[in-house]
């Protein structure tokens, strides 16, 4: 073969030099090829040309949920590469809040971010090729309404964004299959729309007795196994599920030790909620739904917010039958009833008239979500469900702040209302539905008497005059005002026509 002017190629080419010698430069073969040598990110440079693909994240979801929609009985075989895309762990790296708390590695959200593109690159890759390795969560605890501890795990950074870039995928998935009244940590749906549901379900339907109830330490109790089987009836992707049973055995870093447990999940991380509603999913909403389909004799409504749940039916024998029943179903998952929190009462429009019939007094309550509900009556004499702030809850949070004011007692008058006006307005913001206005307004005064001593106590002059309080907390307290329509009406707007509580 002739090549230019009548010239034959040379019969022997330039040997070809491997890519990394021994003990020479890396750049080898770059000399060898007459090209400069690779500038750049080396992690980009050994990763394949998925780095370089345009990922439409909102399509790709869509996808996802339009199979999960159509095909009840389908198994997702290939998502790992909708977790490690690039576009979405940047996208949950910004999801993930600024001022969290560092995991075991110590690694901040700042820190992180000062070399963002060459970390998720890095991540990514690592998700890609399965040697990505979670950290063990570190434990904290928090206080609880009743005055207990709440334990917590701290996720390292990285695992915090891997778990919530996994959520939001898997989620996805299975808010296609989840019942309609599972609320707790799903996305459009809040603690005052599952209050709501309770509010009208008592009100609009046949409901006489109400069996309030809770898991005792449910997120303690989870079985692996059931869980990875439960899992498994949407996913066939075995790195997803690999993954998955990484973050249940990574274990929790106590006084030193790393604690590893074939039980529950750990509460802090992205992911804990979803796989929390997965396992109630099929342990207890599945079961539920058909259980008063075939089985009940009335109505009954429920609502389930995360491991808190409420009943109401027509007819008692429905209700204590219901309650045998569902304590059979959890044991076989080795969930069981909170003893000292499950009760059978007496609720609804008839309550207080039968009751009073028999010569028992007012109708019992129960607690939901931090409010007492109780039989009611509108200023037409129509019955309602009354709505008001647990004196648990309150009594919580005024201890709670008792304790952040001493700490803060030396601090300037400025700096301390600050910290009270985002406490009100958050007080406000959640309890302030109609009918509790008395009660938020309470909570403001209380802490204006708190805010009181606590400013006397920090010296020896004389004390601070009721008037000249009055003025600071009315300049730094918002006055409550309601926040939360009627539960009906909120309900006509969210549901569209479809009904939320059956």
């Amino acid at each position: 073969m002739s090549h230019g002017r009548g010239k034959s190629d040379r019969g022997v080419v330039p040997k070809k030099l491997p890519n990394k010698a021994a003990g020479e430069a890396p750049a080898a073969a770059e000399v060898v090829e007459g090209r400069p040598r690779a500038k750049g990110n080396a992690v980009r440079a050994r990763m394949s040309r998925r780095s370089t693909r345009v990922y439409d994240m909102g399509t790709a979801l869509d996808g996802i949920r339009q199979t999960a929609r159509g095909r009840r009985d389908a198994k997702f075989t290939g998502l790992l590469h909708h977790i490690y895309a690039i576009e979405r762990l940047t996208a949950a790296y910004y999801a993930v809040r600024r001022d969290a708390a560092a995991g075991v590695d110590g690694q901040t959200w700042q820190g992180y971010g000062m070399n963002l593109e060459a970390n998720l690159l890095e991540l990514s890759d690592r998700l890609a090729r399965g040697g990505y390795r979670p950290e063990p969560v570190r434990r904290a605890y928090i206080d609880k309404a009743d005055g207990g501890k709440r334990p917590l795990g701290v996720p390292a950074l990285e695992d915090k964004i891997v778990q919530r870039a996994s959520a939001e995928v898997l989620g996805a998935i299975y808010e296609q299959d989840f019942i309609g009244f599972s609320y707790g940590f799903r996305p459009g749906r809040s603690a005052h729309d599952a209050l709501d549901a309770v509010a009208v379900g008592v009100s609009v339907r046949k409901v006489n007795w109400i069996l309030d109830s809770d898991l005792a330490k449910f997120f303690d109790t989870i079985e692996h196994a059931w869980l990875i089987k439960f899992v498994e009836h949407r996913l066939a992707d075995a790195r997803v599920i690999r993954l998955l049973k990484k973050w249940l055995h990574a274990g929790v870093l106590e006084d030193g030790q790393i604690q590893r447990s074939e039980l529950g999940t750990v509460q802090g991380g992205s992911i804990s909620p979803l796989l929390a509603n997965i396992y109630l999913h099929y342990a207890f909403d599945l079961w539920a739904e058909q259980w008063r389909r075939r089985h009940a004799k009335g109505d009954v409504v429920i609502v389930r917010y995360a491991d808190d749940w409420v009943a109401g039916f027509e007819h008692r024998m429905d209700a204590e039958r219901f309650r045998r029943d569902v304590a059979q179903r959890l044991k076989t998952f080795g969930l069981a009833l909170h003893e000292n929190k499950t009760r059978l009462i007496e609720f609804g429009r008839f309550a207080r008239a039968n009751r009073s019939r028999r010569g028992q007094g007012k109708p019992e309550t129960f607690d939901f979500l931090g409010f007492t509900h109780c039989c009611g009556k509108t200023r037409k004499g129509k019955f309602m469900v009354l709505r008001l702030t647990s004196a648990k809850r309150l009594r919580t949070k005024l201890h709670a702040v008792k304790d952040e004011l001493r700490k803060r007692m030396h601090r300037p008058i400025a700096e301390q209302g600050q910290y009270l006006r985002a406490v009100v307005s958050g007080h406000s913001r959640y309890f302030a539905v109609p009918c509790n206005g008395a009660r938020v307004q309470v909570f403001r005064q209380q802490v204006g008497r708190l805010w009181h001593r606590t400013l006397c106590r920090r010296s020896q002059a004389k004390h601070l005059s009721w008037q000249r309080m009055h003025k600071i907390v009315a300049h730094w307290l918002p006055r409550p005002h309601i926040c939360h329509p009627y539960p009906s009406q909120r309900l006509i707007v969210t549901t569209q026509g479809k009904s939320r509580v059956r």
